[in-house]
């Protein structure tokens, strides 16, 4: 290999793409979240799926919409936090010649499966609760008393879920689990205090009012992590990461003249990727690489650098270079 052309120089200074236990470099040690949450999964699986048992029978039982929507609610968040946990287990997996990458974009996919359920789930139950607008159900005065202990067990159920996933907002994948938890003991809470209206006023009208709040409240959590996602898998830039002051830092390292050909993209939910070209002419090529792998990490967590050095002569004819035939950030 050339002065003029380093290429490709991986900052896990192990063998390549052995990334899924964390890294740890110049003093700081980074884990990643989705390793850690497997208990915390299996236990959120199990309370959620018998609530949803109880729920779904007791509100068959009195007809309560309420009880049904949330009871439908719960079940497709179960399955969120079947696919959560996949996606989570997909980012153990070893990478292979034919995925290089191993398949951490698994846990984005989740995240996105996670949301378009819930968006398609949602829309379903306020087509019902508008039509039992038009006609409430009178008999549902006398049942105030189960809607609200029904209820009540899943502000219980929910808000365990939601604290076991509490520590994993970093990780999108993670955050989706613990924002569906948290708002469904919000929508359970909900629920209870539309119970004994009903059982207290007579206000039959509430259950399909309550329904409509449920969903309202689901579209207003749900609508980000759908976006954010979706934004994701046409390998957007992370929310976390301004391209702009990425550009800044490597052009501030000593002996960088230039920066051209950088894009930033999330390999997972937790697991950041760059790729640069950097135009220099620096004696000592190691010390600039350590220099912004370091620098990367520490203010960008960005784990996964792969930076080609060269100098202003090969830089003058990089296929790559803006303005010479190929699109470039």
């Amino acid at each position: 290999m050339s002065d003029d052309h380093n290429h490709n120089h991986n900052h896990n200074h192990n063998p390549p793409h052995t990334h899924d236990h964390g890294y740890s470099h110049g003093g700081h040690a980074h884990s990643h979240a989705p390793a850690n949450f497997n208990r915390a999964f299996a236990v959120g699986i199990a309370l959620n799926t018998g609530f949803v048992a109880i729920e779904a029978f007791y509100g068959w039982q009195i007809n309560s919409l309420a009880l049904l929507a949330d009871a439908g609610h719960n079940l497709s968040d179960v399955a969120g936090l079947v696919l959560a946990w996949a996606g989570s287990l997909a980012v153990g997996l070893k990478p292979d010649a034919r995925h290089t990458y191993g398949f951490k974009r698994a846990t984005i996919l989740a995240a996105f499966a996670n949301a378009l359920l819930l968006l398609l789930a949602m829309g379903g139950l306020t087509w019902e609760a508008v039509g039992r607008l038009s006609a409430p159900q009178a008999a549902l005065q006398a049942q105030g008393g189960i809607i609200m202990a029904v209820a009540g067990i899943g502000i219980v159920v929910n808000a365990v879920t939601a604290w076991l996933f509490m520590r994993g907002g970093d990780d999108l994948n993670i955050r989706g689990a613990f924002l569906h938890m948290a708002a469904d003991a919000l929508v359970s809470a909900g629920v209870v205090v539309a119970g004994g209206l009903t059982l207290w006023l007579g206000w039959v009208w509430l259950d399909p009012v309550v329904s409509l709040i449920i969903a309202a409240v689901i579209l207003w959590s749900t609508w980000s992590l759908f976006t954010q996602s979706l934004h994701l898998l046409f390998d957007g830039v992370p929310a976390s990461v301004d391209v702009q002051q990425v550009r800044a830092l490597l052009l501030g390292l000593p002996g960088v003249a230039d920066v051209h050909d950088l894009h930033v993209w999330a390999m997972g939910t937790s697991h950041i990727a760059l790729t640069a070209h950097l135009v220099t002419q620096a004696s000592d090529t190691g010390a600039l690489l350590r220099s912004a792998e370091e620098e990367l990490h520490e203010h960008f967590e960005i784990r996964h650098v792969t930076l080609q050095l060269e100098t202003p002569a090969y830089a003058a004819v990089c296929g790559l270079r803006p303005g010479l035939g190929c699109q470039s950030s």
